[in-house]
This record gives C-alpha cells, structure tokens and sequence, in this order.
C-alpha cells in the first residue's frame, strides 16, 4: 500500500515512522523569508523582490519544462515554491533558485505543483443547471444532423468538467429527432492529467457531485472504479495546448474555463479573455469560475447570467474577428479548427470586391448617420456623419450615447430610446438644434429602433438615427414673424419659453445627479474589481488548500491503514504473549523495564505502572542475584546466556535465557529476559535417572535369571533340541513379562494381564480367568510372569492343555495385601502322584519361594493337576 501512495504522486515525503515527527515539524514552522515574499502587502522593495524571484524561477521553468509561468499571480507562485522549498529542506530563495539550476527533477517538480488540478463532476452544481437551462438549448436550437456543436475546455486538468459538459449535452441531444454532432477539444499542459482523463476512470470517492442516474447510465463499473460509457467519451478530444503559447481554436459555440483565470495576473488575463472572444463565432458562449468575470471587456462580452458567470460574445466591427495582439507572434502558424474558404475564382472575387466598394460609397455618402447601442445605452458602432449629433465630453473616455449626444437632443434620445426598448418598436422624436454661439438652428427627426438579429438570438441591440430636416437658418426670422401675432399669442410663447428653459434646467440638474451617480458607480465599479481580485485569489488560495487537503487525506488514509495494521499486530503480538506463556521482560541500556508480558508479572511482582522502572528496584520471587550483572555482560559481549535455577523447596526449576534486544538496524537496544518452567522437564530428568538405575538393576537380575534357566534347562534337557525349546519357550515368556512392564513404564502391572498374555500363547480360550484387579511391581510380575509359563508349558506337555477338551482354571484374589492363586486343570489325562519332582516344578516353587512370605501347594487329583500359591504384594 506504501508504494501504491507513492506512485500516484500526492507523496512528498517516504520516510519511516520514527521520523515522521521531524518532517512534520519542518513543514508546520515554514520558511519566513518565503511568507514575507509571499505577501503582497508588504513594502515595495519585498514586492519587487518576490517579482524578480517569480521572474527568475519561471525563466528557468521556461527552460526546462517549456511553459512560462512568468504572468502568473505573485502571491500564488510563490506560495507553490515556499511549499517546494519546505519539502526540499531549502531555507533561502538563492539556494532553491541555484537547486532548480542544477536538478531537473525539482523543476518538474516545481512544475507540477503549480498545475493545481482541483476539478469535480459537476462542479457548482447550480452553475451547470444554469447552463442547461439558459445555454445547451440555445446552441442546439436550428441545427441538423449535418451541423456541429464545437465546444473548447481549456485547462481541462484530469477530465471531470469535460465529462460533465458531455453528459449534459447528451442529455439534450438525445431529445432531439435528428441531433447535431458535439465536439468538445479538452486542452492542458499537464500530460499526467491529461493520460486520467483519457482513460476516464474515476474512484468512487470522486463522484460525489454525479447523481445515482447519471452515474448508472454514464458510467460503467470496472473494478474499484467508475468508467465514462463511450458514447460520451467519444465526443471528447484530449490533447496538450498551452492557452498562453499556442495558437487557440476558433469558430467555438462554447468556451468553458472554470476556476483558470484566478491564477493569472492581470498583463495574462488581458491576454487571454481577447483569445476566448477570439476563439467563439459571433453569439458563442463563455462559461467561467464563480469568482472570475469578464467586467474589463464589456465591448466583447454581455451577460447571459451574471450570478453563474456565464456570457455571450459581441459582434465586432464588420464581423471579422483579429486574432489578439499577443498571438500575433504565433500569426504565421495554422489556428486549430481555423476555416478559411477561399473565392472559387478571380472573377467571382473581384465582383465580390466591387459591390462591397459600391455599397460602402453609397452608405458614407447617402446613408443617414447613424450609431448602434446596447440596452444600456453603450455605443457599439460609429457610421461617419456622427459629427453634428454628437461631440466628446469632459473627463475620460465614454461610450455611453446619453453622454456624448449634445446637450438639446439628450432629452427627445432618452424619451426614445426608452420607448422603443419597453415596446420593442420604432419610436421618433423631432427636435430643434440651435448652433452653439449663434442665433441659427435647424430642425433633426431621431429614430430608435431595434436592429435585426440576422436569425441569430442575441444581445437586443437598437439603431439609432439622426435625420436632419432643413437648413440651418436665422432664428430670428422667426421671431419677427411673431410679432405680428396677437398679445395673447405672445404671452403664451413667452410661458412657454419659460417653461422649456426651466424643464432644460431641470434636465441638467437632472444630468448632474446622474453624473454623480455615474460617478459614484464608476467608483463601485473599482471596487467592485478590487473585491474580484481579491475574491480570484481567496479562490486560488482555496483551490490550493483543497489540493493539499486531498494529499492530506490521502496520507491519513496511509497512516490509518499503518495505524490499523499496527494495532492489529499489537493485538497479535497480545495474544501471543498470553497464549505462550512464557515469561519475558524487555530492558534497555540501563536495565529499566520497557515491555513485558503477563506471565512474567508473577515473577517479579510487575504491574502496568512498573513500565519505566529499573528492574533492580523490584523485589522477585526467584534467588537470582546474577541477573542484573549477567545482563549488563549480554550487552557487552552480545552474547546470549542460559542459567538455570531452582526455587527455594527445590519444587520449581526454570531456566533464564539473556538475549540481546537488537533494533531494525542490527544495533544493541537493551536486554530480553525470559524465563521458562521447566519443573516438568527436572522431574522427568529425574524419573530418567531413577529409571536408568531401575533397569540397570533389572537387567542385571534379569541376566542372572537367564543364566539360571540356562544352566537348569541345560542339566535337565535329553538332547540339544529338547535345550533349546525349553529355553527360547522361558525366553518368550520372560519377554511378554517385559513388554507389559515396558507399556506401564515398569511401573505397575496387573495380574489379569500376566495371566492372558501367558494364555494367549497357548490359546486364550482354554483359559478361564477370573479375578479382581490387582498390581503388581516389575519384580514380583516377573515372577508370576515365569511361574504361569511353567504352569502353561507343564499343562501342554503332560496335562489338560495336551487334550483338544482340556481346560485350564486360573482364579486369584487378595486377602489383607497377600495375594492367592488357584490353578486348576480339568479335562486332561489322568494325572498321579510324581515320582520325582521335575525341574519345572523346582523352577515354580524357586520363583514362589523367592517372593516376599511365599507358600505353593500342589496336588495330583485323578480329574487333573492342581496348585495354589501366595505371597506378600509390595507396597
């Protein structure tokens, strides 16, 4: 998991836990000289001072990576490289600026922190309602199969806008009988991002802003992931283009860059709104950030909806759009998506040229002036003749019709123009226009009325014309005409003159409060731009923050997943000091406690609050005064030492075990003691020891009782093979004995099992046994072992057991600690009174007499051969 963080580059520092906090430190206290560059509102020499390090560091940019950072906001450029230089380690601008000379690596890492893609499905969600409600319609309205809907995504970073702009386009197109194609040109300088958005692939955790609906029928599942349906990837382009250095794309019906232009400075902003007019057809959109605006360039945008950022492009004069003055550079390579149709011929050419020459005459000669203004009175073109209607005020440049108009035909324009925008219909006024210094003047018709879209809805414009009606003559003609007329006559001209001239009054006054407002506006204005560029880099600053904050989140999940892991092991490790049992105690250099597990507590009398103590400070259950010297010598030496030692009634052992404690490095980090029960292992070395001895015993007794039924069977057999029978058949019966005693451990063995091992051998169902559980020790089952041998083989030879139906009685039971056996023969030969006791007997009653208070009695019925037998049982 380490390494899959690592390769998605959010990482900037792969180090081990335990240095973690030192990385923190440094990145928590910063870089002052970096924060004080950072500032702009700081005193001019730091200003110029964080300009000129922008300036050298983005040069350097510019050489290695190819992009020029130079018009990029100070406060936000340098705020990128103060983060680079607090991962790096650098502490002053002239060592980063000599680092970035000398290691490509950091440039490209430098480069890729300031390309801050911060973007989200949907982003804004009101933004994009506002979009599909007031703009996707209107670029689908009037187009066929045959048309295309060209849209422009610049600074595209890894996809999530372009995406959502094809998913809402979809949406329209679908509802459409024969829908347009759709062509989005997603651009950026970031190959990376560019390689995310080609794939299309998106965790969950990015698809906050999508739906369960879009998400389920503009996206697949592809494992963890989510990926965009080839319908809608299709319609999008992916390629690298700098909006800065490249030439842009044009004839564009949709311009969409969202949250760009807040890390531009204002010398880049000029620059790049005039691409975006130049880049859209006549009445093409353009779609910006929340806290971006387009306020500067009035004459080339007008609002569509102010509050969701989103504007229209003005017409310009004639039609024909120039590529912006900063591209001029580029003029001479091909504009993407540039249409350029040429004339089929000369002659078709030069008729073309021909009318134009004929109606531009026509129009400069004949046509009445004119101007062209917006809903709110601004100029948008000039015809010539302009000159006796309208003069240049005071103060700065205007374009506002109301305030270059002179001043006694602002009244009848006003009136006008205000009717003609509440009706949407042609509205006249005459006038009379007296010649400033004079007592000449001359009547003028005005005419406001909308101008034709051209089948194109738009921006309402209005035409405004200025038709004079006479010559210029003598007002005072006039006036002499009046004064044959009536007193009456007179009076009334004279109130009415009066009435004109305190209405005049009351316009200029009512003029210059509108100055006043104007210039009370304009101030707003400034403001207002003031505000904006404080709110472009509260947004920037935000973009980054909610960068870092994504790298954040991605190392605490990292941390939580190594966290987890730990515990998990902690957990594991737990377990295993419980299960084994086994007591260990972990000291450092200084012989204090660090760890130990809950089998040794009892060793030491240790409880949890002992952690941190020096082990010689307690006071333990075991005589072990050696244990703090030897551990200082298994530090020194690094030796391990064994030591056993017993408790004090010699009931206990255990066996110590000093080990050093080495760290991940190999080095020596204090001492591990472990201490093992091995009271069972001393007691079996014991129980070994006293066996051993046993045996020893036994097999010396065993081999003088071999040797004595050698030597008897020897001086009793006729002939070898009768010697040899006798022999291996007490040999077998000795080792049934011993193979008894070997599975009790020559412990203590029962008489039911002597007596049935011995019958088995000569078929166990001539046999009845019956008795009630008695043991016996090694030695007297020996013995028992041998006289039923006897027994058995005298009964085979020449008793019961030599007949098919003979039988054989074997019963015994204990009376106060003496044992008594019966052994009863029936079913054989008729059985008398021996002449001579045979050496079988003599071994029987050797054996029976050899026992603790042995007595044998046998006797010779006809019906068969009897004996019985005791002896003391050994307690």
């Amino acid at each position: 998991m380490p390494r899959s963080a690592q390769a998605s580059g959010l990482i900037d520092f792969a180090v081990p836990v335990e240095r973690m906090p030192r990385y923190l430190l440094q990145v928590r206290d910063g870089i002052d000289v970096l924060d004080m560059l950072a500032s702009t509102d700081r005193d001019r020499q730091n200003r110029d001072r964080a300009l000129q390090v922008q300036g050298d560091i983005a040069r350097l940019l510019h050489e290695r990576a190819g992009h020029d950072f130079s018009g990029y906001k100070n406060r936000t450029f340098m705020r990128r490289v103060a983060r680079r230089m607090k991962v790096t380690d650098v502490d002053t601008v002239d060592e980063y600026t000599r680092r970035l000379g000398e290691d490509a690596g950091e440039v490209m890492a430098l480069f890729r922190d300031l390309l801050i893609n911060v973007t989200n499905f949907f982003r804004d969600a009101d933004a994009f309602a506002a979009l599909g409600e007031k703009v996707i319609p209107a670029l689908l309205e009037g187009k066929g199969a045959r048309d295309t809907v060209r849209v422009w995504v610049p600074g595209c970073a890894t996809g999530e806008e372009v995406y959502s702009l094809a998913i809402l386009l979809c949406e329209h197109v679908e509802s459409l009988a024969a829908p347009p194609q759709v062509q989005i040109f997603a651009t950026d300088i970031d190959e990376d991002a560019l390689s995310v958005a080609r794939a299309g692939k998106y965790p969950d955790t990015l698809m906050e802003g999508v739906t369960p609906e879009r998400l389920k029928r503009f996206f697949r599942r592809d494992g963890a992931g989510n990926v965009v349906v080839k319908q809608v990837r299709e319609m999008c382009v992916f390629s690298s283009h700098s909006i800065i250095a490249d030439p842009p794309f044009s004839r564009m019906d949709l311009v969409s860059c969202r949250n760009l232009l807040i890390y531009f400075g204002g010398a880049l902003q000029d620059q790049v709104i005039p691409t975006f007019h130049y880049a859209l057809r006549p009445g093409g959109y353009l779609f910006l950030g929340t806290s971006e605006g387009v306020s500067r360039y009035g004459e080339l945008f007008a609002p569509v909806d102010r509050q969701h950022r989103i504007f229209r492009s003005r017409d310009t004069e004639g039609g024909f759009r120039r590529l912006p003055r900063s591209m001029a550079r580029l003029a001479g390579r091909p504009r993407a998506g540039a249409e350029a149709p040429a004339p089929r011929n000369r002659l078709e050419a030069a008729g073309v040229h021909l009318r134009q020459r004929a109606e531009m005459q026509v129009l400069e000669r004949y046509a009445p002036a004119h101007v062209v203004v917006s809903q709110e009175g601004e100029i948008l073109h000039y015809s010539t003749g302009t000159g006796p209607y309208l003069e240049m005020p005071r103060g700065a440049p205007s374009r506002q019709l109301l305030e270059l108009a002179r001043r006694d035909l602002r009244t009848s324009l006003r009136t006008a123009l205000r009717q003609a925008l509440e009706t949407g219909r042609r509205a006249g006024r005459e006038v009379l226009m007296l010649e400033p210094g004079t007592e000449q003047g001359r009547m003028a018709r005005l005419t406001v009325e909308p101008l034709d879209p051209g089948g194109e809805a738009g921006e309402a414009l209005f035409l405004v014309l200025f038709h004079p009606l006479g010559e210029w003559q003598e007002i005072r003609a006039v006036r002499a005409e009046d004064a044959g007329r009536g007193e009456a006559e007179a009076a009334m001209e004279r109130e009415l003159r009066d009435l004109r001239d305190r209405l005049q009054a009351t316009v200029e006054e009512y003029e210059a409060a509108i100055e006043e407002v104007k210039s009370a506006n304009e101030e707003l204005v400034s403001v207002n731009e003031e505000v904006q560029s404080s709110n472009e880099a509260l947004e920037a600053a935000r973009e980054e923050a909610q960068s870092l904050n994504e790298e954040l989140s991605t190392i605490n999940a990292e941390l939580a997943s190594s966290v987890e892991e730990l515990d998990q092991a902690n957990t594991d490790l737990k377990n295993l000091y419980a299960a084994t049992r086994i007591a260990t105690i972990f000291l450092d250099h200084a012989l204090v406690i660090r760890n130990f597990t809950p089998a040794a507590a009892s060793f030491f009398n240790l409880r949890g609050s002992d952690i941190g103590r020096p082990l010689s400070d307690l006071s333990g259950v075991l005589d072990y005064p050696e244990l703090e010297g030897q551990a200082q010598a298994v530090i020194r030496d690094q030796q391990t030492i064994e030591h056993r030692i017993s408790s004090a009634d010699d009931e206990a052992h255990y066996l110590v075990r000093l080990m050093p404690y080495r760290t991940r490095t190999e080095a020596i980090g204090g001492v591990v003691v472990t201490i093992l029960d091995i009271t069972s292992l001393a007691r079996a070395e014991r129980r070994q020891e006293v066996l051993i001895a046993e045996l020893n015993h036994r097999v010396k007794n065993m081999l003088t009782v071999v040797i004595s039924t050698t030597n008897s069977t020897l001086r009793t057999a006729s002939d070898p093979k009768d010697f040899s029978e006798k022999l291996i058949g007490r040999l077998h019966g000795m080792a049934r004995a011993y193979a008894l005693l070997s599975q009790s451990e020559w412990s203590l063995v029962s008489v039911s099992d002597l007596v049935r091992a011995e019958a088995e051998a000569f078929g166990a169902e001539r046999f009845e046994v019956s008795g009630p559980g008695v043991w016996l020790k090694p030695q007297q089952a020996m013995s028992l072992s041998m006289i039923v041998h006897e027994l058995s083989t005298n009964a085979a030879k020449y008793g019961a057991l030599s007949r098919s139906a003979g039988r054989v009685k074997v019963s015994w039971q204990e009376t106060d600690g003496v044992l008594g056996l019966q052994w009863v023969e029936r079913g054989g030969p008729e059985v008398s009174v021996p002449e001579k006791t045979g050496f079988g007997m003599v071994l029987v009653e050797g054996q029976v007499m050899s026992l603790s208070g042995g007595q044998v009695a046998s006797r010779f019925p006809p019906e068969g051969f009897e004996l019985e037998l005791s002896f003391a049982l050994e307690r």
